[in-house]
């Protein structure tokens, strides 16, 4: 089965395609097709994110008031016109090493927590699993996000999560920080990711589902409080 087979095949045929790469475990291509769509999208959307952001904190007394002023501007002025090297390298290279290194702590969790019910499976089958199964959100997902962003030429405004239903809210309200972490396209990949993980394992594709999403909801809250404790540094 060919990249593009497979990659067809996680939206079209998940089953026999978690399948197939849990059983001969390919993931190179994988990992450098999740790369590209990675370092595109935060290279497409940065200019956005970071007008959003200096709108946001342009007005932010407190924060004025803690930097001093001429650290603030400075602050500002990074925002406003950040460097073309700084852009380049937090797209293709920050952005996918930071992805990288969260793929690998997450598949050792997986196995960790797959040895619990199972002596059988290895890192590598883990580890193919998860990226193709990752096609889903940050490939279809990610390109729509940025058909969003583009369209709305908004960073904050634009969601795939439950957040998408509450347009009103502001996006350093707790509902939105909540919210945006019940990301569909991501629900749908951790999904996936569970059946691959019980042929990895070879245990009943309930079990491998709820090794999936018990990851997934921990991540999700350390994702929410990550998101309280920045709210506490932008208000």
């Amino acid at each position: 089965m060919n990249i593009l087979n497979r990659f067809l095949g996680i939206f079209l045929s998940p089953q026999q395609t978690v399948k197939a790469v849990s059983g001969k475990p390919v993931w190179i291509e994988a990992l450098i097709i999740l790369f590209i769509f990675t370092a595109l999208f935060s290279y497409f959307t940065m200019p956005y994110q970071q007008q959003d952001t200096y709108q946001m904190m342009k007005d932010n007394v407190k924060l004025r008031e803690r930097m001093g002023e001429d650290r603030f501007e400075d602050y500002l002025e990074g925002i406003k016109t950040p460097s073309t090297a700084g852009t380049l390298v937090r797209s293709f290279l920050l952005g996918p090493l930071a992805l990288f290194i969260g793929f690998l702590f997450q598949c050792l969790i997986f196995l960790g927590m797959g040895r619990l019910s199972s002596t059988e499976g290895r890192y590598k089958q883990i580890f193919a699993v998860f990226l193709h199964a990752r096609f889903i959100d940050i490939g279809i997902g990610g390109a729509l996000r940025l058909f969003l962003v583009l369209s709305k030429k908004s960073f904050f405004q634009t969601s795939t999560s439950l957040a998408v239903f509450f347009p009103k809210l502001e996006v350093t309200s707790s509902a939105y920080i909540v919210l945006s972490q019940f990301d569909f396209f991501q629900i749908w990949a951790y999904g996936i990711i569970g059946l691959g993980l019980s042929y990895v394992f070879k245990v009943e594709p309930k079990k491998g589902l709820i090794t999936a999403y018990v990851l997934w909801f921990i991540k999700t809250l350390l994702y929410i409080g990550f998101g309280f404790l920045s709210r506490i540094y932008m208000i």
